[in-house]
């Protein structure tokens, strides 16, 4: 593994205060494009829509959670241009995802809280880069599933540091028992090729 970007490493040292992470992606805002895909090798955007887009089309309406620059949101566009709504925590990023022209709605929001969405609102949802270390836990996937349809898809990628460590096979094998979700895959895929990272790739199906 090569020397991480310093503002990556920053990343990783969150301890979840939010106006920590304000200032954090604030400070990443401008580079984060070019830093990630160009330094990093950051492919899992591109994975995790191409997961998405096998399960919708382009009538449906889908929620990009924690869509920070728009990485997500154009590469869906691009494979089967959905309607796509976005929310994140940092407004600079929003900023970014708005020049990207892909999304139809922008807001801020804090996903460790309850989304001020209504139940059933999404035909799915994709959340890449937010389930890392310092960001938001495991509980979150909860509120992301309660704000599509049932049946519908959730496309989450949990970062390996944090996958064993907070929990999330628990976690998700939780909801799954308490009839909040059907687990329909967890598997291994790349991250930041060039930083040597993966991630698990979870598919879940609203209940």
């Amino acid at each position: 593994m090569g020397t991480e970007n310093p503002l990556l490493t920053r990343a990783y040292a969150l301890a979840g205060d939010r106006d920590d992470i304000r200032a954090v992606y604030a400070d990443w805002a401008e580079s984060y494009d070019d830093d990630t895909l160009i330094g990093m090798g950051y492919v899992a955007p591109a994975i995790a829509a191409e997961t998405l887009a096998s399960e919708i089309s382009s009538s449906d309406r889908v929620l990009d959670a924690g869509c920070g620059t728009g990485l997500v949101g154009k590469e869906l566009h691009e494979q089967c241009e959905p309607t796509i709504d976005g929310v994140d925590l940092s407004a600079d990023m929003l900023k970014k995802a708005r020049q990207k022209g892909v999304y139809d709605a922008l807001e801020t929001a804090d996903l460790t809280q309850k989304l001020d969405i209504k139940d059933d609102a999404y035909d799915g949802v994709i959340s890449v880069g937010v389930f890392t270390s310092g960001h938001v836990g495991p509980s979150a996937m909860n509120e992301l599933v309660r704000v599509i349809k049932p049946g519908a898809p959730a496309v989450i990628t949990v970062h390996e540091k944090v996958w064993d460590k907070d929990g999330y096979a628990d976690h998700l094998e939780q909801m799954e028992q308490d009839g909040i979700a059907k687990i329909r895959e967890i598997r291994e895929a790349p991250y930041h090729q060039k930083e040597g990272y993966s991630c698990k790739l979870c598919i879940l199906e609203a209940a």
